[in-house]
């Protein structure tokens, strides 16, 4: 940790994982961040006592710099960092889309990238961050990310080959979650429960549900049969689930995703 690492585009997600880096034990020493926007900076520096630098500048002084910008202003950041960056920094992408030949083809040649996919539990040090060496990133490089992102959840390597389908379940993944408790939540004030009533008892099932899942290690379908009893309610549920065709719809949902995913990485907006 006596590296210097750059986080450039400090919004909700940079900034998740400057303050996971700090609890981690980096000293905000070694961290630099930049924003677009001085009262953010100011914000930042007060917060985490980090020193707030350029993009340039940054790329000057840091050992790894952590691209944490939105997909449509990359090209505009490399062009920027170009200039400065040489073959001995390693680029970490969290830009969701972005393959890693297209930082690497704005680059010197030879440099380490490896691209990441968080999600936004992130947030709340439960995140799935999914990552994937560029051509030039080592086995050093790819455990020097883990390193950095394993303070704000867990890590997954994947080939890249493989990021789109990990974006359609792990980077979107939260949203399904969220669409689920809401209808859910509808479905509670149909049967006559308050809001807050129906939100708290669907929340600590989906919380109480996900901690067995982790825990346990048995298979959801394991699981699921536990609460369904012959006859019982869970079953009539289930049933209904599978007329309506819930689980073809989550299959069609997560290849769509897919598929969006890699019309962004090809550039198609």
């Amino acid at each position: 940790m006596t590296q210097t690492v750059a986080v450039l585009g400090t919004g909700k997600i940079g900034e998740a994982l400057l303050s996971g880096m700090i609890r981690a034990g980096w000293r905000p020493t070694n961290l630099l961040v930049t924003t677009r926007r001085a009262e953010r900076a100011e914000e930042l520096r007060t917060r985490y006592g980090v020193e707030t630098v350029t993009n340039a500048e940054a790329a000057k002084r840091a050992d790894t710099l952590i691209l944490a910008v939105k997909p449509q202003d990359m090209g505009r950041l490399l062009d920027e960092l170009a200039p400065h960056v040489t073959a001995d920094r390693l680029i970490i992408s969290a830009a969701a889309g972005i393959p890693t030949s297209f930082i690497e083809d704005r680059l010197t040649s030879g440099t380490p990238v490896v691209r990441v996919m968080p999600n936004t539990p992130v947030l709340v040090d439960e995140g799935m961050s999914v990552i994937s060496a560029g051509s030039h990133a080592t086995p050093e490089h790819l455990a020097h990310t883990e390193e950095i992102f394993g303070g704000v959840g867990k890590t997954l390597r994947v080939p890249e080959s493989q990021q789109d389908a990990a974006t359609a379940l792990s980077g979107s993944g939260p949203a399904y979650f969220y669409f689920l408790v809401e209808a859910m939540t509808d479905a509670g004030i149909l049967l006559g429960l308050p809001r807050a009533q129906a939100h708290d008892l669907i929340v600590q099932a989906a919380i109480g549900a996900a901690v067995m899942l982790r825990d346990s290690g048995e298979h959801p379908v394991k699981l699921r049969e536990a609460v369904t009893s012959p006859a019982g309610t869970t079953i009539s549920a289930i049933r209904e689930l599978e007329n309506h065709g819930v689980r073809a719809a989550l299959i069609a949902a997560l290849e769509a995703a897919r598929d969006r995913s890699r019309e962004l990485a090809s550039g198609n907006s």
